[in-house]
């Protein structure tokens, strides 16, 4: 990539033996970030922790942790006592609930970045949280996004960042890539779960696309980097999220070293 820099992006519920094994490699190979999802069965945090145990320059960041159910003051809580690095450290969250999504997550912002100084990106889909990350936080973390949406909503976030004197903020992007005709039924039962979702479904008929329109899938290396190569200068960063046929760690592995050209 010439002008986005490569993340790589995995679940928290993964294995914590395959997450150090990946994150080993990721590093060595010139990856920007392991990326780990938050959900209630994956601890993202937890995740992380066994990444810094195995490395000193990879970034370590956390997909959206929704606030609703992790509070601020839990995740600073569980940051310090993990020892997570601060300096390496990228934490993303959100809210779904309503009422008063944006006002938790504007409160979140100021706690999380008073009482730790880490990077603190906001990922959402309606217009009104997008302004709220692009106008407080250090970002927005955009999903199922094809390279035009992902290049127009970065347009609109620096716009946004400008007006209110933030300089620093970063745009990063989730792209399901997957390798080879085995992971393809993981590709499009992930792209279902997602398409089934009242928000994710309004977006993606507000957009006019699929979501399986924003993924990455092809039987041959190559095109798996040319379809990631696609997404070059819309961001500011390209997270590859792995989208696998099993959880063995040889597939991620594979996927690592396919895209690493482009890290």
């Amino acid at each position: 990539m010439i002008h986005t820099s490569l993340g790589f992006g995995i679940t928290g519920a993964t294995d914590v033996a395959t997450v150090r094994e990946i994150a080993r490699r990721a590093e060595a190979l010139g990856f920007a970030t392991l990326w780990l999802n938050d959900t209630p069965g994956g601890d993202s945090l937890a995740g992380l922790e066994a990444v810094a145990e195995v490395t000193t320059r990879l970034g370590l960041a956390s997909w959206v942790i929704s606030v609703d159910r992790k509070p601020a003051p839990q995740i600073i809580a569980e940051v310090r006592e993990r020892n997570l690095p601060l300096d390496r450290l990228t934490i993303g969250i959100g809210s779904a609930a309503r009422p008063g999504a944006l006002q938790r997550v504007s409160d979140s912002l100021d706690v999380l970045r008073a009482e730790l100084g880490v990077m603190t990106v906001v990922g959402s889909l309606g217009p009104k949280m997008r302004k709220l990350g692009a106008e407080r936080s250090n970002g927005l973390l955009f999903n199922w996004l094809p390279p035009r949406f992902a290049a127009e909503t970065t347009a609109q976030m620096r716009e946004q960042a400008s007006s209110q004197g933030n300089g620093a903020v970063m745009a990063a992007t989730y792209i399901r890539t997957a390798l080879g005709a085995e992971s393809l039924p993981r590709l499009e039962e992930e792209a279902a779960r997602y398409g089934a979702s009242p928000a994710y479904a309004a977006n993606f008929d507000r957009l006019g696309i699929t979501a399986m329109e924003s993924a990455v899938f092809a039987v041959n290396p190559e095109e798996v980097r040319k379809g990631i190569l696609a997404f070059d200068g819309t961001v500011d960063h390209a997270v590859v999220r792995a989208i696998t046929a099993t959880e063995a760690l040889d597939d991620y592995l594979r996927l690592v070293e396919v895209v690493a050209p482009l890290a």
